[in-house]
């Protein structure tokens, strides 16, 4: 089984500083921001109204809008963003947020 990450060619690019949920993080500076970081260690990007489900990228191409994020109170789908440095991040819609936004 090759496990072997697909995003490792992220792993040269040169580092800026990011937020995602308060957390700091340090992406690859012009990276597509849901490669960034799910190779980051991100598993879940946001979570279902309904159900609460747990959701993250999927086509990667901007169709599914399962990677959606909020930056600067704008929700967008991460897979169509550029990582630039000093994003804050967060999980869309979700309660007890660090900067107290619902």
């Amino acid at each position: 089984m090759n496990t072997a990450s697909p995003f490792l060619d992220l792993e040269e690019a040169p580092r800026v500083p990011v937020r995602f949920e308060g957390a700091p993080l340090d992406l690859p500076e012009g990276a597509n921001l849901a490669a960034a970081l799910l190779a980051a260690g991100v598993r879940v990007f946001r979570h279902t109204p309904v159900s609460g489900a747990p959701r993250a990228p999927f086509c990667m191409m901007g169709a599914c809008f399962d990677c959606l994020v909020e930056i600067d109170g704008v929700v967008r789908q991460a897979c169509m963003v550029e990582v630039t440095e000093g994003l804050e991040i967060f999980r869309p819609h979700e309660e007890g947020r660090a900067d107290g936004a619902k």
